[in-house]
């Protein structure tokens, strides 16, 4: 392919994208196709002769397009958005353009600085603390700073590594030799909920510490009385406490952990302090949600992903650190051909030293591209919407009658089950039953096919998940699914007669 034929095909295949989403809404939400489809579709061996653009478009129409579940759809509630926009596209095709290797500043100094500035432009928008920002209002490089990572299991393994250095070095401080301290990497216990991201259990397993799980109660929040007892009866153990992960918005059900709280016990044991706000911390660019994350100010480090609910592309995971040193001291490795700048370094960042790869894609690109063409109020005016249907929904069930809402709709997420009552006396006073209806339910909607949702178990009772927040949604999507929730509650509830 030369650049005419290149000139050519990529004027198609933006024809083909749009084309794409103006029909998204016309293709079932949730591929049906089953495991192992696509390998009696294709060649068990790559071709030796070249094979035409033609070809290989109409595979991506006839094979790969019935393989695909299509999250970018307005009739996708399933899982948290996974958020697309026509400028994030046009910023990973410069990106995918310049291809760069961004491990340093020297490897491309413009990926490196627009990182800097576009993570202090989104800390600002979300309104983070200052001691997050890269740089200083007089100009000088502060102690803090962003990243982007690929994703918040990323961000979860990279803080775990800096606040085990931290601990370590803390005890060695104490007195403890160096192989003292390591010979006590075994005992240090890091702290989560019940409801925490399974990236808080995988980012333990990496590292290789144990962890203590706190239950919640019926808010599904962790409490600081909770936490701080977990850590008095380790600390009883001869375990080392050192990090804890508070949520902002659980995967569950969007509950906020007792921030405040959580610090309190963080300050008084020295433990590292970790915010995840993957989902619902795009709210935080509208200050009436900022309220609910008083406490954030107080974190060690504090993420959320602006693929999911800001308009980016996959990936694009934002982490802030409020000292970057430890992160650095943990991951810097240093080799002779990674040559350092001399001079004023300010905005010379090697960012291969805040996260677990060397090399690392231009994905400021697609973040920058934006928060320039929507402008805050364009991405407030998106979580905004988005919230309103959530709640609408939520209004609309109750007042059908048969639904109750697990917790209240706060972001753009709705838990809620056919309620017990709903039922006829003998199953309703049977928790087996009340939650088959709602199990049934979940299999009935992905069956018809028209939405796709998936559910959950909370505290014993299977619910159901309903996230709003597709880029190209709209209201009628949502009427579509209060639609087929109706119909298919119906069907559920009939079996027990």
């Amino acid at each position: 392919m030369d650049v005419n034929e290149f000139r050519k095909r990529g004027k198609e295949v933006i024809d083909a994208i749009a084309d794409y989403y103006e029909n998204l809404d016309q293709l079932p939400p949730m591929s049906t196709v089953q495991p192992g489809y696509l390998y009696k579709l294709l060649p068990h061996e790559a071709p030796e002769e070249p094979e035409s653009f033609d070809e290989i478009q109409k595979d991506i129409q006839t094979k790969i397009m019935p393989g695909m579940t299509h999250w970018q759809s307005g009739n996708f509630f399933s899982w948290f958005p996974s958020n697309s926009s026509f400028p994030a596209m046009i910023g990973d095709m410069y990106s995918t353009m310049f291809d760069v290797v961004g491990f340093n500043w020297l490897c491309s100094p413009a990926a490196t600085e627009l990182e800097t500035v576009a993570m202090d432009w989104l800390g600002k928008l979300i309104g983070l603390d200052k001691r997050f920002l890269s740089i200083k209002e007089d100009g000088t490089e502060g102690e803090g700073g962003g990243v982007i990572q690929g994703s918040a299991s990323e961000a979860h393994i990279v803080v775990m590594i800096a606040a085990r250095e931290m601990a370590l070095e803390r005890i060695k401080a104490q007195g403890a030799s160096e192989e003292e301290a390591d010979l006590v990497r075994h005992k240090l216990v890091a702290y989560f909920s019940d409801q925490t991201h399974s990236s808080g259990q995988k980012a333990a397993n990496v590292i290789g510490c144990k962890v203590h799980t706190i239950p919640t109660g019926d808010d599904f929040k962790l409490t600081k009385d909770a936490l701080a007892k977990g850590v008095e009866e380790d600390k009883k153990n001869g375990l080392i406490p050192f990090f804890v992960c508070g949520t902002f918005g659980t995967t569950n059900t969007t509950a906020i952990d007792d921030l405040h709280g959580v610090a309190d016990v963080a300050e008084t044991e020295q433990l590292w302090y970790h915010i995840d706000a993957a989902y619902a911390g795009a709210a935080l660019v509208c200050p009436e949600f900022r309220p609910l994350a008083a406490g954030i100010e107080r974190a060690d480090s504090f993420n959320f992903n602006p693929h999911k609910w800001m308009l980016t592309n996959f990936d694009c995971s934002a982490l802030w650190v409020a000292d970057s040193k430890h992160l650095v001291n943990a991951l810097s490795i240093h080799r002779e051909y990674y040559p350092k700048v001399k001079g004023d370094t300010t905005f010379v960042k090697d960012y291969r030293n805040w996260q677990l790869p060397l090399g690392r894609r231009f994905r400021a690109l697609k973040l920058w591209f934006v928060m320039r063409m929507y402008g805050a109020q364009g991405i407030r005016e998106h979580i905004r919407e988005d919230v309103r249907q959530a709640k609408w929904l939520g209004e609309q069930l109750e007042a059908d009658g048969r639904f109750e809402l697990i917790t209240p709709v706060v972001f753009g997420l709705a838990v809620f089950r056919i309620k017990p009552s709903a039922l006829p006396s003998g199953a309703a006073s049977d928790p087996a039953a009340v939650n088959k209806a709602n199990t049934d339910i979940v299999k009935l909607i992905n069956e018809d096919g028209r939405v796709f949702l998936v559910g959950t178990k909370l505290k014993g009772n299977d619910a159901l998940r309903a996230a709003i927040g597709s880029t190209f949604g709209t209201q009628k999507n949502v009427d579509l699914l209060l639609e087929v929730l109706k119909e298919t509650a119906t069907k559920a509830i009939s079996q027990f007669k």
